[in-house]
């Protein structure tokens, strides 16, 4: 709550998974939220649906051949209807809004969160990528206009919340969990033969195509180190991951006096959701405390790098920071999407990644534009790998 009165919010991306869950909280805490904006890049049906039932003022659909799908349904909410990239920066900026959700997928999302932040909002971040290809410039137009961000991500609200009240100095290390995906008991040799609709069937979680493909390939994980970097301000060598097939132990924090503070909770994403919304309040909500009798045990292992070739790749970006992490992300989204289109093998997304970073030289962020120019030139690049066949 905000002075006793409801939270306005505003989804970037609410047509997605993160969004409609997002959605789904609110409308049981009608008391303590409201939606004043939503946008979806093409799913003008959905977004229809969603502006009938929570009524915003603002629409925005990214694909403008759509927007006469949403016309009946906003004039009967009353909502304005814009289009394209201004629209989605309008709804990041939108002065009504306390709390902007940033679910966009990929680094389409990245110009609408340094919008929001640009706004002083706070930015309840489901959108990675905005941090790992552009974590310094966040950062410091977060520190100019007093805006903040609350991490969405599970293992990212885990460390979040291990840390309340907590200083950067008791901590020596962070551990993210992870899954392991659907291939970490795999035979090596089957990987190159994994079929898409394989390698989209999560064992655990229930996430969006490009999402799952980066957990099976581990670069998820990868990804959200370079994410937590910027989060928690931690050096690249205080960052750690272990495999944790239950899902339950989202995150770990180690501290300097050998104590390790850990979050726990079932895999359901409207926990982390909930959190970030109501930050810094608690209050009860869908999601069940997990049964830890009938769970039985909880596992953990180091990451097979061997099997996991993305996340060194990662890591290795990571170190080198600069605009490697941006060139990283674009040439993973490029070789993802080739792979869920069959024009790319599984094990060829580790190859077209390490190509790309191989011709990249890294330099400082200091813009937007400059880390877009970056992300351009790494498409351009992992599609000529691609096009020569996928870095054989």
């Amino acid at each position: 709550m905000v002075d006793g009165r409801r939270r306005a919010v505003s989804i970037l991306g609410s047509t997605g998974s993160i969004g409609t869950q997002t959605l789904d909280l609110i409308e049981r805490f009608p008391e303590r939220f409201e939606v004043v904006a939503l946008t979806a890049g093409g799913n003008a049906d959905l977004l229809a649906r969603q502006i009938e039932k929570h009524r915003p003022r603002l629409a925005v659909i990214g694909d403008e051949t759509r927007r006469d799908r949403l016309v009946d349904a906003a004039r009967r909410a009353r909502c304005e209807i814009l289009v394209g990239e201004e629209g989605l920066l309008a709804a990041a900026g939108y002065p009504a809004a306390d709390i902007v959700v940033a679910a966009v997928v990929g680094a389409a999302g990245l110009p609408a969160t340094y919008h929001a932040l640009k706004a002083g909002k706070r930015v309840a971040l489901a959108n990675k990528e905005s941090l790992v290809t552009a974590g310094p410039l966040l950062k410091e137009v977060a520190r100019e206009t007093g805006g903040s961000l609350v991490p969405v991500d599970s293992e990212h609200s885990a460390v979040h919340q291990c840390l309340r009240g907590g200083s950067p100095h008791e901590v020596r290390r962070v551990i993210l969990t992870a899954s392991g995906g659907p291939f970490r008991t795999l035979p090596l040799h089957e990987l190159e033969t994994v079929t898409p609709e394989q390698a989209l069937r999560h064992p655990i979680w229930d996430m969006g195509r490009k999402i799952s493909i980066d957990s099976a390939t581990l670069m998820n994980k990868g990804l959200e180190l370079i994410e937590a970097r910027w989060l928690f301000d931690l050096e690249p060598d205080r960052l750690d991951v272990l495999l944790h097939p239950q899902s339950l132990v989202h995150s770990m924090v180690e501290m300097v006096d050998g104590s390790v503070l850990c979050q726990m909770g079932v895999p359901d994403m409207r926990a982390p959701i909930q959190y970030a919304l109501g930050y810094p309040d608690r209050f009860p909500g869908p999601v069940p405390a997990p049964d830890l009798a009938a769970q039985g045990r909880l596992e953990f292992f180091p990451v097979d790098h061997d099997r996991f070739p993305c996340f060194d790749l990662a890591r290795g970006a990571l170190r080198e920071g600069g605009t490697a992490p941006a060139a990283l992300n674009a040439a993973n989204e490029m070789a993802v999407d080739a792979f869920l289109s069959r024009r790319l093998e599984f094990t060829g997304i580790a190859r077209v990644v390490a190509g790309v970073l191989e011709r990249h030289r890294s330099v400082p962020v200091t813009s937007l534009d400059g880390v877009l120019e970056t992300d351009a030139w790494s498409r351009d690049v992992a599609q000529e790998i691609l096009t020569k066949g996928g870095g054989r």
